[in-house]
């Protein structure tokens, strides 16, 4: 510090202000970043868990907050360029008008839709019926897609295109949540890949540096002490398994190999299960849920358990499936580690594969056509009239019902069984115990949450604000459920390897969200009688639509971008530079293999080794 004091006599006024102003932004920079530190959502409630229960459970409620930020950042997308447009044009603020979408070579009959809403006298519990199913007084609200049939708004002399801005919106919110998801995937990864790359330098880290020092609760502390046991049982387990695998006759690798295509069959057959069942729910719920005139209780509640079918029948299959295939992989012979990644790995396309059975159910129905008047509409015009506010009430039902599901688990099973464990003395009671908080089990229950958003939203624009408020109440039920009703799994996950998969798994679902509204964006002919894309073909044909618009320069340099002659180009260049990348990585590889043989030769090197005295 003296001698850059002395070297600053000898700088210029412009480098000694300029050195100066560095110094200054960077504290500034700093103290904002302290202060920001202390507005951060649940700071001190994390903190807290970290504390009591260790970093696993802690990279659980880590990731549920970010999940809450994904969610009320497309909201506020989703809001400030689709819902608040069409609100300020139709209610004429700031002397704002609109054009509704004229039909274009549209036959009449495809262009009826009466809304379901409740007419005359209404009463509570059709209100409760709207709420839960998403028909009624809400199909008409801008929470879904049939409110939204607006072409073009002028607020003063702009024009806004509400047909592009949708779809825009859309593909901005996937695009976000793509980038904000690998951004956060970066650490984990290098985390994961330097924990995987050696054994015995995993065998150091947890001998070592395995101890969780944010630990300060003496339960939490025998739990961690228990964990690092297990685990490093788990490594002698595995390298047991290595020999005896590496030990096996032809017979016994017939043997095992016959067992795991017989169990992997019972798994396919499973799966088939539950696919079947799903379809055949989602099948009966369309065809018998009808709108009843008459105000009986009886008559609605069994209409809202028709309309409910398909989420009840896919939260059982999410349910007894991962029960099944925890049963069967213990006749596989895995190591340890493989049996829980590949039990994950069931259980998260069971999750996810539902949802896009369901949807392929409900796009089976909606493109079954049996009549020329039909085929005039591209869909079946009469059942679906505004099919996408269907699909979306479909995504709003399974986002409601997740969040029944989980508060009811938490009041009628965790509440009961932890006064019993209290308060009764019973051997069974006390050998069941208290649940454990499994932290895969419920993140792949809020991942499955977060994957109905993204499909829904496109469908229902205001289902992220519905998910926000969601994972903020889950938050809250989550810690409760563990401070007070459970206990920490005896077998928890570190949290740099445990955010990894998270992400992972998360990436997962993202890329499974865009298959489907791919194929109703491109693939499916638009409602002619709702949306605002109407008076296209399809959605995407708001595109080229649009791009017509533009001056005829503009309109050949998209043109040309959108060609062969610039796609495959573009494409040779992308495979160069990845090529480039990876041998870079592969350089860099070697460079890390040599630097540890080096290190390990440093022990039998008498100039490194301590002199004798």
């Amino acid at each position: 510090r003296d001698y850059q004091q002395a070297d600053i006599k000898y700088l210029s006024g412009w480098k000694q202000w300029k050195r100066t102003s560095s110094k200054s932004l960077k504290k500034v920079l700093g103290e904002v970043k302290e202060l920001s530190s202390y507005l951060e959502l649940w700071r001190h409630d994390i903190h807290s868990i970290e504390g009591k229960f260790g970093t696993g459970i802690q990279s659980y409620f880590s990731f549920l907050r970010f999940l809450v930020l994904l969610n009320f950042i497309i909201f506020i997308l989703m809001f400030s360029f689709v819902t608040l447009p069409s609100i300020i044009a139709k209610y004429g603020v700031f002397n704002s008008s609109f054009a509704k979408i004229p039909p274009k070579n549209i036959e009449p009959h495809c262009t009826v839709y009466e809304p379901s809403g409740s007419k005359g006298l209404t009463y509570f519990y059709t209100y409760l019926k709207d709420l839960l199913s998403g028909t009624g007084i809400l199909e008409v609200t801008s929470l879904f897609y049939g409110y939204y049939t607006i072409d073009a708004a002028w607020i003063s002399i702009l024009r806004y295109n509400l047909p592009l801005a949708y779809l825009l919106a859309t593909f901005a919110y996937l695009a976000l949540s793509l980038i904000w998801i690998i951004k956060r995937s970066v650490g984990g990864f290098k985390q994961n890949l330097v924990h995987a790359e050696d054994p015995f330098q995993s065998y150091c880290n947890k001998v070592f540096a395995g101890w969780d020092f944010c630990i300060t609760d003496p339960h939490a502390a025998r739990l961690k002490h228990r964990s690092l046991q297990y685990e490093l049982k788990t490594d002698l387990e595995e390298e047991r398994l290595k020999r005896k695998i590496a030990d096996r006759t032809t017979k016994e690798k017939l043997r095992i190999y016959s067992l795991r295509i017989f169990i992997n069959i019972i798994v396919l057959a499973v799966l088939s299960g539950c696919f079947y069942s799903i379809y055949r729910a989602t099948v009966f719920s369309q065809e018998n849920s009808t709108v009843s005139i008459r105000h009986d209780v009886r008559r609605l509640s069994a209409n809202l358990l028709v309309q409910y079918l398909p989420s009840i029948v896919i939260t059982m299959a999410n349910f007894l499936a991962p029960q099944i295939f925890s049963l069967l992989i213990r006749f596989e012979d895995y190591s340890p580690a493989f049996e829980i990644r590949l039990t994950l790995l069931r259980c998260v396309f069971v999750r996810l594969a539902s949802i896009g059975v369901l949807l392929v159910s409900l796009w089976s129905q909606i493109s079954y056509c049996d009549n020329d008047e039909c085929k005039a509409c591209g869909y079946n015009y009469k059942l679906y009239p505004c099919w996408e506010s269907e699909v979306g009430q479909e995504m709003y039902k399974l986002m409601i019902f997740d969040f029944i599901i989980i508060l009811a688990v938490t009041l009628f099973v965790d509440f009961p069984r932890k006064f019993l464990v209290t308060h009764c003395s019973c051997k069974p009671v006390q050998w069941c115990g208290l649940q454990e908080f499994g932290i895969s089990d419920n993140v792949l229950e809020i991942i499955y949450g977060q994957t109905i958003c993204w499909i829904g939203t496109f469908f229902s624009p205001l289902l992220p604000a519905i998910a926000t408020v969601k994972y903020f109440i889950i938050f809250y039920i989550k810690k409760i459920s563990l401070i007070h009703t459970r206990k920490p799994a005896a077998r928890p996950i570190r949290a740099s390897s445990s955010n990894f998969f998270f992400l992972v798994v998360l990436l997962i679902g993202l890329v499974l969200a865009f298959i489907p509204l791919g194929v109703s964006i491109a693939y499916i002919p638009s409602s002619k009688a709702c949306g605002p894309f109407r008076s296209f073909n399809t959605s995407w044909a708001v595109v080229p639509d649009t791009i017509l618009e533009f001056p005829k320069g503009l309109q050949q340099v998209l043109y040309g971008i959108g060609s062969e002659a610039f796609a495959v180009p573009f494409f040779l260049v992308i495979c160069l530079i990845m090529f480039y990348f990876i041998a870079l990585a592969g350089a860099h590889k070697r460079v890390v293999e040599q630097l540890r043989e080096q290190l390990v030769m440093v022990r039998f090197d008498p100039l490194f080794c301590t002199p004798k005295v």
